[in-house]
């Protein structure tokens, strides 16, 4: 544990702990977990405040840099110190990536490998760490797949948790991985009539950006040629209340007129890139589907609905933005995921390694206080999905709400986080 230091009114300590890979082999390889803890400095040592762990979303995000004393977690340090984990593979724990994962060996050792990069070893992970801490059950806060790995964590390992938050993070309990995707695409297609309507100009704007990069090679500052599947994943920003507008501020100035005519304008193609590129989320590509796959291959499900979907194909005449989900190409046209492609096939063919993420019996005789939000038209965690697995899990209350997308914390993570923290506290 590091000395105590101060972010804009955030006291902050680093910590470092050695786990196993596998933890069903306790004396074999082990990797490093990093995690920041954050408290208010007014509060610190004040009745010794529990521990509060914060799952992120991802797969393969690492944990919230601190940015000060505001959001959810000024509210969270009110009653918590809080812990920040970087999951494994993410951040400043041993990385998984195009560079590092080659020391694994060569790709089905490096599949292999990945099996141990699920919600099971990142519960694992936590109790370890729980333990290492002195901690008895500690509350938790999952936001998005943190959600899933909440559950997870009330399936295998309950004793551990003294209440969970969740937000945006109820999925599916079993497969396949498909009804994700049916159901995805579905609000996908009604938040962009949504979009287009608020912003109808841009309408025919995405139209001729689409067209245009069908025709003229615009390179990305990364130096690969943008596509027209790139700019068709712009379409995640309306999964937001705060990226929502975000998007038309990156269209309107697109164009710049050039000698050789209207070409992209390098502002737009940087916006463009540090959207779609996922240098620094690799995992996030790789272990996608595995979230919701068990004791089965996820066979690129996304890529398979998508197939009966062809309003959502790029050369369709009046073109969509795309969502939350991985294809294939992501692989071949993404620098940083070119030399992971052979993997990810091996991956998305895998059926080995995939056990069980929940145990739905245990869920359903939870007695570990739950609350979580759902957001009515969420385009990442369906509300179908979610009300369906809220009430397969006992113990746990649902506030549902229209007024926020998936990244609601990032709107309103005070309010959200005190309204969840009331109910499970009665």
């Amino acid at each position: 544990m590091s000395a105590p230091y101060i972010v804009r009114g955030l006291q902050v300590r680093d910590h470092s702990f050695q786990v196993p890979l596998d933890h069903s082999r306790p004396g074999g390889p082990s990797i490093t977990l990093f995690a920041r803890e954050f408290s208010d400095p007014a509060l610190d040592g004040a009745g010794e405040l529990p521990w509060l762990l914060f799952l992120q979303g991802g797969p393969g995000g690492k944990g919230n840099r601190p940015t000060g004393l505001n959001g959810w977690v000024k509210e969270a340090t009110k009653n918590f110190r809080v812990l920040m984990l970087d999951q494994r593979g993410t951040g400043l724990s041993t990385p998984a990536n195009r560079q590092s994962l080659p020391l694994a060996g060569d790709v089905a050792a490096q599949a292999d490998y990945l099996q141990h990069f699920r919600a099971t070893d990142i519960v694992a992970d936590a109790e370890l760490i729980r333990k290492a801490l002195g901690s008895g059950p500690w509350s938790i806060f999952g936001q998005s797949y943190g959600g899933f790995c909440a559950l997870t964590y009330l399936s295998f390992a309950p004793e551990g948790v003294k209440e969970a938050l969740i937000t945006g993070g109820l999925g599916p309990l079993t497969g396949p991985a498909d009804q994700v995707y049916h159901a995805t695409f579905k609000r996908l297609r009604a938040r962009n009539d949504e979009y287009f309507a608020k912003y109808p100009a841009d309408r025919e704007l995405f139209t001729r950006i689409m067209a245009h990069t069908a025709d003229v090679a615009e390179h990305l500052p990364t130096g690969e040629r943008l596509t027209r599947e790139r700019l068709q994943m712009l379409g995640s920003y309306l999964g937001g209340n705060t990226r929502f507008d975000a998007l038309h501020f990156l269209f309107e100035d697109a164009f710049v007129d050039t000698p050789d005519g209207a070409r992209l304008s390098d502002s737009f193609l940087a916006g463009v890139s540090a959207y779609v590129g996922r240098a620094t989320n690799p995992l996030y590509a790789l272990m996608h589907e595995s979230i919701y796959v068990q004791g089965e291959a996820s066979d690129w499900a996304a890529a398979r609905v998508l197939a009966e979907n062809p309003d959502f194909f790029p050369d369709a005449a009046v073109p969509l933005l795309t969502g939350e989900a991985v294809y294939p190409w992501y692989f071949e046209q993404d620098p940083a995921l070119v030399p992971l492609r052979e993997l990810a096939d091996v991956v998305a063919a895998r059926t080995e390694g995939w056990g069980p993420l929940y145990d739905v019996e245990q869920l359903g005789r939870n007695t570990v206080p739950v609350a979580a939000a759902v957001y009515t038209d969420d385009i990442f965690v369906d509300r179908g999905i979610s009300l369906a697995t809220a009430g397969a899990v006992k113990n746990l209350q649902v506030w549902e709400s229209a007024d926020f997308h998936h990244d609601g914390i990032a709107d309103d993570g005070e309010g959200i986080f005190a309204q969840l923290l009331r109910m499970v506290r009665g």
